[in-house]
């Protein structure tokens, strides 16, 4: 990979950055150079995760936050991740439409993320798509998830804050969330607040959240937003802005990323044993390890050890 090709991309070039991305989509030795060449330019963007229940509003909502950064003077980039189109495999784009507003401004870079059916809604590029943003000089970066039930709460794994989104009259998915997804939350955000139910809705995730919140260093508030005029909006840019600089204050900032990188790294080499194991011939194939397992020569755990080169 030419070094111009880097600069362009740190110097924020939104052409050489949706190059860098469909390069990390598709994967492969290209995508695992430049992805080693980027790394020590990553570090320096907020990384904020929108999850929630569907329907709540969070392209909405992101569509607001990112109006009140730029008001701030910030740059933005924005991984809408789509349900994969069941024709092309491609992102079905439709956050990038209810985003459009910020189409011509070049502070804000927007991206819609094919999941390609990812068990948990996020693409398993997310994490060198999130650097190739950072490398390019991004200040925010804001990653939407579909809206997809409990097995959202996987952005965790790549956020430095998770903004949690409901909406009023949601009290069924409220219930079905407080085993796991509220208790990802850094901020929770009561969307469409203007409708009936909004302060029940209100007092009940609060409640919700106290229960989760034992052992935690930080409780998460519960803003009331409406989207489509603005309101709360300001809080809710105060509240991320607060928590992510309180992370950064006491070092939990550094153990949040160094306990993603820790995870990323797990799943790297997991994929490598897995295509290496995939890959090995002869009497130590998983086929002719299958078959000895049936036969009766071996059990399932020793033929997991010969595979592996343990036994």
């Amino acid at each position: 990979m030419h070094d111009d090709f880097l600069d362009r991309l740190a110097a924020g070039d939104p052409s050489t950055l949706a190059r860098c991305i469909s390069l990390m989509e598709r994967g492969g030795a290209a995508a695992d150079l430049v992805h080693r060449r980027i790394c020590p330019r990553v570090g320096r963007a907020a990384v904020i995760g929108f999850t929630g229940a569907p329907g709540a509003g969070k392209s909405t909502l992101i569509d607001a936050y990112i109006a009140a950064l730029r008001g701030r003077g910030a740059s933005v980039a924005v991984a809408a991740v789509d349900p994969s189109s069941p024709i092309s495999g491609g992102a079905v784009l439709g956050d990038r439409m209810r985003m459009r507003r910020h189409a011509e401004d070049p502070g804000v870079f927007i991206r819609s993320v094919a999941s390609h059916g990812h068990l948990g809604g996020l693409s398993e590029s997310m994490h060198r798509i999130v650097d190739a943003m950072d490398a390019a000089g991004r200040d925010f970066i804001i990653i939407e998830t579909v809206g997809a039930g409990q097995s959202e709460v996987e952005v965790v794994e790549i956020a430095d804050i998770c903004v949690v989104v409901n909406a009023p009259n949601m009290g069924d998915d409220v219930q079905a969330m407080k085993a796991g997804i509220l208790e990802i939350a850094d901020v929770l955000v009561v969307n469409k607040a203007d409708r009936d139910g909004a302060a029940a809705t209100v007092r009940e995730v609060a409640a919700v959240l106290a229960r989760t919140a034992a052992g935690r260093n930080w409780t998460a508030p519960v803003l009331q937003t409406v989207a489509t005029t603005g309101v709360g909006i300001s809080a809710v840019v105060d509240a991320i802005a607060t928590h992510h600089e309180t992370l950064a204050a006491t070092g939990d900032l550094e153990l949040r990323r160094r306990l993603r990188m820790a995870a990323e790294i797990e799943a790297i080499a997991v994929g490598m044993l897995r295509r290496r194991v995939r890959n090995t011939s002869g009497e130590k194939s998983l086929d002719a390890l299958a078959a000895a397992v049936l036969a009766g020569r071996l059990d399932p755990e020793a033929a997991a050890r010969r595979l592996v080169g343990e036994g």
